[in-house]
């Protein structure tokens, strides 16, 4: 694969990319997708920012193999740290994590101050996706996309979301599913849900032997049973 290529969900995130941003990819795997960015001339500058050696060093090779060092820096630094507002950074990617810990990568960027409000925020949870539409919801961002893609037979959502001036108040079905793609219902969404409903069928049922106190969240799963049930019927 070419510098310039990406794999097919990378690619989905590259496409929300604002032309001219200055983007921080938290996580940057190499920094394939800054890196394409740069070669595409999609964006301007980008800090990858990687958290651990080894991944460290393996972005700042593919940077400079590419001889994009002016355009590209590599840092590292845990979550959001990588960033300082004179960066002056208006677009964030964060790719292939499970959504608490992007959620929680965010509100730690928050607390520190290197999150200003004003980024425009794509990210890509495998798992999860329900706890972090909710922290942005209450942080007051609207989620303006989202899509949802098979890719090496695993399942990712792409969720995009802005501070508008005008939030809008999601339903709980909404959080749980996504609002466009509860909207769309796209063939992998519904298979999606019923490999979801077959495993919370299997939790109920072990809750319900089990010997502890645990009413709450028996009924939060069936629930969320009841809702995947309503949207796979609506959609026969």
């Amino acid at each position: 694969m070419n510098a310039n290529e990406l794999s097919p969900r990378l690619q989905i995130v590259a496409n929300y990319v604002p032309q001219d941003a200055r983007l921080a990819d938290i996580g940057s795997d190499h920094a394939y997708l800054p890196v394409a960015l740069v070669l595409n001339k999609k964006i301007q500058y980008a800090i990858a920012g990687e958290v651990v050696q080894g991944p460290y060093e393996a972005a700042q090779r593919q940077v400079a193999k590419n001889g994009l060092d002016q355009s590209i820096e590599v840092r590292l630094a845990d979550g959001l740290e990588a960033v300082f507002l004179k960066d002056h950074i208006n677009a964030i990617t964060i790719c292939g994590m499970g959504g608490v810990l992007i959620r929680d990568i965010l509100a730690r960027g928050k607390h520190l101050q290197r999150l200003s409000g004003t980024e425009k925020l794509i990210l890509q949870p495998n798992v999860g996706e329900k706890q972090l539409r909710k922290w942005l919801a209450a942080e007051g961002y609207t989620i303006t996309a989202e899509e949802i893609l098979e890719d090496h037979r695993k399942v990712y959502e792409v969720i995009v979301a802005e501070k508008l001036e005008d939030p809008v108040e999601y339903a709980p079905q909404e959080l749980l599913f996504g609002p466009f793609l509860l909207n769309e219902r796209s063939e992998i969404f519904l298979e999606k849900w019923q490999r979801q409903l077959t495993k919370l069928e299997k939790v109920r049922a072990n809750l319900a032997r089990s010997d502890q106190q645990l009413t709450e969240k028996i009924k939060q799963v069936e629930q969320e049973i009841q809702w995947i049930q309503e949207v796979l019927h609506e959609s026969k």
